[in-house]
């Protein structure tokens, strides 16, 4: 395995003394971005580096730009992880692939002996329960009505953003699917929060096996000590980013988590009530980590709970090509951290259109895609509503009234729309000076579908 400690290409990175007027923690969290999209990038999608670079590490928080673009990086293709130093003092940030589940990075100061540690599922992908859509990719296709290709087109080019794929589903085909060049059907991107909706879909099936129960308290051993106020927090409370519990800053920051290789378990456990629960709403990453930790350890925290989304859920309904990743404790980061297709994010909306039976099995409780398209008890001041771990739309931006999404960052969006028995999924690279107008590009498939 190559050296993943370039002395002089670290010492040339920090020759110039810039180092010194730079917070060190900053610049530890900008080289754990970098070595995670990087890990992801070449490992989960198999995408060039180069490609990488101007896609997944451009347009993001201003705060880590600059830095990510010139922190070196080292890309071990045979032993599957990245490195990007940071401080001649320590090592670099170290984030590394294992088969199904992605890329995880390691701690702050950790050697690479660390990889050896992560964990690890000892699976076999299955074949489709069927060749065909929407379990397999066979037979996926239906006749495109005539307006509406020059749509779907357009989103590559007139509603802004950087489009990287659409799907567009009707009665159960594909009648609309489009990719940038370099993009296909089995080209997987980062969530983002979409994740969120999968982390609703992972209650739903615990759920329905009798493993929790959404409106009892949620199961976190980290909230077990008698007399602390936040063991009474329910699942309900938590999908409706109803916590009531204090974020630092904005609530969908959770750096540490994401580029700093802390635990789940460490960083979202620890935040103090601020509020009562569903007297206000917090758009909260840690309210989705928590959920998706609460799910871990009804499961007992082993080898089933980490086999759980592939074999209870993913699995079942033909997203063969998701990978969602975890910390170096082996908990799922399922409010972000999630690499999927544009087909796999369509079935899962698919599974939603048909309240949660998949081939004649139920998934999902009964009425699931109701609960989860329901307003919650406490509402964002924004253009759009909010159920649980999904967004609501209707009327009010010009789409069916009961129309709910899966929206991520950077322009990652899966209508659901009922009355029209419809999914529209749309992909990007959007940043926060060019976003891609979602609202009006539904309704204009939903217009050329009709």
């Amino acid at each position: 395995m190559r050296s993943i400690f370039l002395a002089g290409l670290v010492a040339a990175a920090f020759a110039s003394g810039a180092e010194a007027a730079e917070d060190a923690h900053v610049r530890a969290l900008a080289a754990g971005y970098k070595a995670a999209f990087l890990c992801s990038g070449v490992f989960n999608a198999g995408r060039p580096e180069a490609e990488i670079a101007a896609d997944d590490l451009e347009g993001i928080y201003p705060t880590y730009q600059q830095l990510v673009r010139t922190l070196p990086a080292t890309v071990d293709r045979e032993g599957k992880m990245v490195s990007v130093a940071f401080d001649p003092k320590l090592p670099p940030r170290i984030a590394a692939w294992r088969p199904y589940l992605g890329c995880a990075q390691l701690p702050i100061g950790a050697s690479p002996e660390g990889v050896a540690k992560l964990p690890r599922l000892d699976l076999t992908t299955p074949g489709p329960k069927r060749p065909n859509w929407p379990d397999g990719d066979e037979k996926a296709t239906g006749k495109t009505p005539k307006g509406l290709a020059p749509v779907v087109a357009k989103a590559f080019s007139d509603y802004g953003g950087k489009t990287t794929a659409v799907v567009v589903v009707k009665d159960g085909r594909i009648v609309a699917e489009q990719y940038r060049p370099g993009y296909d059907l089995h080209t997987p991107q980062r969530t983002w929060s979409a994740a969120k909706s999968l982390t609703a879909t992972v209650v739903g099936r615990a759920a329905h096996l009798g493993k929790v129960k959404v409106d009892a308290p949620a199961n976190i051993p980290e909230w077990r000590a008698p007399g602390d106020p936040r063991a009474a927090i329910t699942l309900a409370q938590l999908m409706h980013m109803g916590s009531g519990l204090w974020t630092h800053g904005p609530g969908n920051r959770t750096d540490e988590v994401y580029l700093g290789g802390g635990a789940v378990t460490e960083w979202a456990t620890r935040m103090p009530l601020e509020v009562a629960p569903d007297s206000r709403f917090n758009y909260a990453n840690n309210d989705t980590l928590l959920a998706a930790r609460a799910v871990r350890a009804s499961l007992g925290d082993g080898a089933e709970a980490l086999a759980f989304p592939f074999t209870e859920l993913l699995w079942r309904i033909g997203m063969t090509h998701t990978t969602p990743e975890t910390d170096w404790q082996g908990n799922y980061v399922l409010s972000s951290q999630v690499w999927t297709t544009a087909r796999d994010l369509a079935r899962l909306g698919l599974l939603y259109l048909n309240d949660g039976v998949w081939n004649g099995e139920r998934l999902l409780p009964e009425g699931w895609s109701k609960f989860v398209a329901t307003p919650a008890p406490a509402q964002p001041e924004r253009n759009a509503g909010y159920g649980a771990f999904f967004w609501l739309y209707g009327p009010a931006q010009g789409l069916p009234e009961g129309t709910y999404a899966m929206n991520g960052n950077r322009g990652q969006y899966v209508f659901i729309v009922p009355s029209k028995k419809v999914v529209i999924v749309r992909r990007g690279f959007d940043s926060a000076q060019a976003r891609f107008d979602e609202a009006r590009f539904a309704k204009d498939v939903l217009a050329a579908l009709d």
